[in-house]
């Protein structure tokens, strides 16, 4: 059983918070319904500065593997590209219309996905960032992707509760499966399984060969918002909107450890919207407007 405790508690965030990323070990970013993006001195645990201004709320950070780029994904269908070393604006792409739910990198290929409301994948390079491709996924919302580096595959999650898998080479469409009864929320990629969650309070194990359902199980009472993994793949966390977060065996799905202020943790107190695992720290953000960092040991 893994052991759990609350290292810091970062404060500043004024509304809910939607998504996080990291660089490294010594810088986090947080965004969501504020007009800024957040920048987090993880040495000190202390707010360093915005980043950026925004005019709308960010649903979407990813930091562009072997960059200073880090990607912005805005209600408003714009993605943002800042150099966050220089603190300068790189470029903003344009989605046509609604708004953009999720950004993955694919690092071998100097691309960039983004998706959202519309339903449509745009690629673009990470260079130039001039779009090479612009395919529709599904008709309805699409918040979730999972990239699968190893097997040359991305995922994507939608409304409907379907999950579509796409080769990562031109973006062929090879196979998708109605996994759930309401919306997909969270995909993650553990060896040759996809994880998925959704606002039906699910979470499937499925085979990547062929989206067969290996287990099914309820984890949380509510929307499962995240769901990641840790480095060597062993464990697993989820992350929900009913204020908890749980962490897992990916093999058998047997619960480790259950997360909430419930339990006697002084965890979040509302829904708990990111959640992301970088060695041994967990971090779980929400519509509590805080930043909860967990130091993570085998137990």
């Amino acid at each position: 059983m893994p052991d759990v405790s609350l290292l810091h508690t970062l404060r500043g965030h004024q509304n809910p918070i939607y998504t996080l990323t990291t660089v490294g070990n010594h810088t986090l970013f947080s965004g969501g319904n504020d007009k800024g993006v957040v920048e987090w001195d993880l040495q000190t645990m202390q707010f360093k500065r915005i980043l950026c201004a925004v005019s709308h709320s960010v649903y979407a950070l990813h930091r562009i593997p072997n960059t200073d780029f880090l990607a912005i994904g805005l209600r408003s269908g714009e993605v943002l590209i800042v150099n966050y070393v220089e603190q300068k604006l790189v470029t903003k792409l344009k989605t046509e219309s609604g708004a953009v739910f999720a950004i993955q990198a694919l690092s071998e290929k100097s691309e960039l996905i983004a998706i959202g409301e519309e339903g449509v994948a745009y690629v673009y390079d990470t260079i130039y960032f001039k779009l090479l491709y612009r395919f529709r996924v599904s008709k309805d919302t699409v918040r979730a992707i999972a990239i699968d580096p190893e097997n040359a595959t991305v995922y994507f999650g939608d409304k409907s509760g379907a999950i579509y898998q796409y080769d990562s080479a031109q973006y062929e469409f090879k196979q998708q499966v109605l996994a759930h009864k309401m919306p997909v929320t969270s995909l993650c990629v553990v060896g040759e399984q996809l994880f998925s969650g959704g606002r039906d309070a699910k979470m499937y194990q499925l085979s990547t060969a062929d989206f067969a359902v290996q287990h099914e199980i309820t984890p949380h009472m509510f929307t499962v918002y995240g769901i990641v993994s840790n480095v060597d793949q062993t464990q697993i966390a989820t992350a929900s909107r009913d204020k908890t977060w749980k962490i897992w065996d990916p093999k058998t799905l047997t619960l480790l450890k259950n997360i909430s202020v419930d339990r006697g943790y002084e965890s979040h107190m509302l829904s708990i919207n990111s959640i992301l695992w970088q060695d041994e720290k967990i971090f779980t953000a929400g519509d509590d407007k805080a930043i909860k960092v967990w130091g993570i040991a085998a137990g």
